[in-house]
C-alpha cells in the first residue's frame, strides 16, 4: 500500500518536473524571440535612418533656400538621434564603434546649429557647402557598410543573439562577416576629424569624456534608471519600459531605454547615465497632428517640466516653431546672469502639449556652483561699444564660452536696426565684441511671475 503511493508520488513529481522543465524552456524561447526581434528592429530602423540621413544631406547640397533648407538640415539632426539610438540598442558592446558614433553626435549638432541660423541673411558659406558635401560623402560610406551588413544577415540567417552569445564567451575579436564590416565601416570615416567643422562647434570635440568627467554620482541599478524614465517620460506603470547597457561606444556608462507611448502608438528612445541616473537626452518620433496650443503655452509647459525635475532657476532664451513643433533652448540663471554654458533643449508638440525631445549634454557637462565676478566695465560703458544704430530693447549680464572654450562675463543686449533683431555679447572685462546674432521674429512669451 505504502509502496503504491510513494510510486504514484514519485510518478506526480515526475510529470510536474517535466511540465516545469517544459514551461522554462517555453518562457527562455520567447525571451530569447523577444530579444532577437528588438535586435532586428534597431539594425533594420538603423540602415533605413542611415539612408534618410544620406538623402537629406544629397538634397541640401542642392538647395539654397532657407525655406527648405532649414527643415532639412532640423530633419537631419532628428534622424540623426534616431541612428544614434538604434546603435545603442544594438548588441556590439565589444566592437569599437566610437569613431561612428561620434561623427554622428558631429553631424546632428552642426545641422541642428546650422538649421536654426537665418540662413536668408546668413546663407552657408563655401567652407559650409564644402562641408556638407564631405558629410554626404562620409553618410555613403555608412550606408554602404550597413546595407552590406543588412544584407549578409539576410542570406547568410544570422541572429543578433548568436552574436552577443559569441562575444560575451570568447575573449578573442569575433570572426564574424556581419562584426567585422562594422568595423571597417567604423575605420573607414576617421578621416572625418579632418572636416571643418565651424567655430560653432569647437567646444564639442570632446564631451563625451567631459561627459564622462562631469557625471560623477551614485550609480543606479536598472530598476531605478526606469523610475526616473517612467517619471521623465510621463509614462504609468503599466507602460512597458525595457532598459539595457549601452556598447562601449560611449565613454561613459549609461542605460539605453525603450518606452512605449501607446497614446500616440509609438515609443520613446532615452539614453540616462549610470552614475547619478540622468537622463541625458531623449526623443519621441511621431507624427504631429493639427496645432491646438500656442508657441507660448509651450513654453509654460517646458518651464514646468524642467521646474518638476529639479532644474531650477532656467530662463527661455530662444523659442522657434517648425511645423507642429516648440524647439526651446533654457539656460541656467545665476544671480540674475544668464549662463549659456547651461543649457537644455527641449521639444514640445503643438497638438497635445507631450514633450517630445529632451537634450541636456551641456547643462549636465557645465552646470555647477560659480563663483561670477563683477564686471570690470559698467553697462553704460559696454554700451558705448555697441552700433550707434542700434536701438537697444534690454540688457542682462550673461556667461558664454568664446572660440577657446573658456567662460567669459559678458553684457547681453538685444537691439533693433532697421526692424531687425540682433543679440550682441560685449565682455564686461575689456569691452570686446564677442558675439553678434541675428534673430528671427517669433511670438512673445511673456512672463507674469
Amino acid at each position: 500500500m505504502v509502496r503504491n503511493i510513494v510510486i504514484g508520488l514519485l510518478a506526480v513529481a515526475v510529470v510536474a518536473t517535466g511540465i516545469w522543465g517544459f514551461q522554462e524552456r517555453e518562457d527562455k524561447q520567447i525571451l530569447k524571440v523577444t530579444a532577437e526581434n528588438n535586435y532586428q528592429r534597431a539594425f533594420h530602423e538603423l540602415a533605413f535612418h542611415i539612408d534618410q540621413i544620406e538623402d537629406q544631406l544629397g538634397a541640401t547640397l542642392a538647395m539654397n533656400s532657407r525655406r527648405q533648407l532649414t527643415p532639412a538640415l532640423a530633419d537631419v539632426w532628428r534622424v540623426v538621434s534616431l541612428a544614434q539610438e538604434n546603435i545603442g540598442q544594438l548588441p556590439l558592446s565589444s566592437v569599437d564603434l566610437g569613431k561612428t558614433e561620434e561623427f554622428l553626435f558631429k553631424l546632428g549638432r552642426f545641422s541642428y546649429r546650422t538649421s536654426i541660423r537665418d540662413l536668408e541673411k546668413e546663407p552657408l558659406t563655401d567652407k559650409e557647402y564644402e562641408t556638407l558635401q564631405k558629410l554626404y560623402e562620409y553618410s555613403k560610406e555608412i550606408r554602404e557598410e550597413v546595407r552590406k551588413s543588412q544584407a549578409m544577415m539576410l542570406d547568410s540567417g544570422d541572429q543578433w543573439i548568436d552574436i552577443e552569445e559569441e562575444m560575451r564567451a570568447t575573449q578573442e575579436p569575433l570572426s564574424n562577416m556581419v562584426v567585422n564590416n562594422l568595423e571597417v565601416m567604423n575605420k573607414s570615416i576617421q578621416s572625418y576629424s579632418e572636416t571643418e567643422w565651424g567655430a560653432g562647434l569647437a567646444s564639442i570635440d570632446d564631451l563625451n569624456g567631459e561627459l564622462k568627467e562631469a557625471l560623477d554620482g551614485e550609480p543606479v541599478t536598472k530598476e531605478e534608471a526606469e523610475e526616473i524614465a517612467r517619471d521623465y517620460l510621463q509614462v504609468d506603470e503599466n507602460t512597458p519600459v525595457h532598459v539595457a547597457d549601452t556598447g562601449d561606444g560611449l565613454e561613459y556608462p549609461a542605460y539605453t531605454i525603450v518606452a512605449d507611448d501607446p497614446d500616440h502608438e509609438t515609443n520613446y528612445y532615452m539614453d540616462m547615465s549610470i552614475n547619478g541616473g540622468e537622463p541625458i537626452w531623449f526623443l519621441q518620433d511621431r507624427q504631429i497632428e493639427e496645432q491646438n496650443i500656442s508657441l507660448n503655452e509651450a513654453v509654460n509647459i517646458a518651464e514646468e517640466y524642467l521646474e518638476k525635475h529639479g532644474k531650477d532657476s532656467m530662463q527661455l532664451v530662444d523659442s522657434r516653431q517648425y511645423d507642429s513643433i516648440a524647439m526651446l533652448e533654457f539656460v541656467h540663471l545665476e544671480n540674475n546672469t544668464r549662463v549659456y554654458t547651461d543649457l537644455i533643449r527641449l521639444e514640445v508638440a503643438l497638438d497635445d502639449g507631450d514633450v517630445l525631445g529632451y537634450e541636456a549634454k551641456s547643462y549636465l557637462i557645465h552646470h555647477k556652483d560659480r563663483d561670477i565676478p563683477d564686471p570690470e566695465l559698467t553697462n553704460e560703458e559696454a554700451r558705448e561699444r555697441l552700433n550707434p544704430r542700434l536701438d537697444v530693447m534690454e540688457d542682462h549680464l550673461a556667461v558664454i564660452e568664446n572660440d577657446l572654450g573658456q567662460e567669459v562675463l559678458c553684457y547681453e543686449y538685444f537691439g533693433v536696426i532697421e526692424d531687425q533683431t540682433y543679440r550682441l555679447f560685449i565682455n564686461a572685462e575689456d569691452g570686446e565684441e564677442e558675439k553678434v546674432d541675428r534673430l528671427n521674429q517669433s511670438e512673445p512669451v511673456y512672463d507674469f511671475s
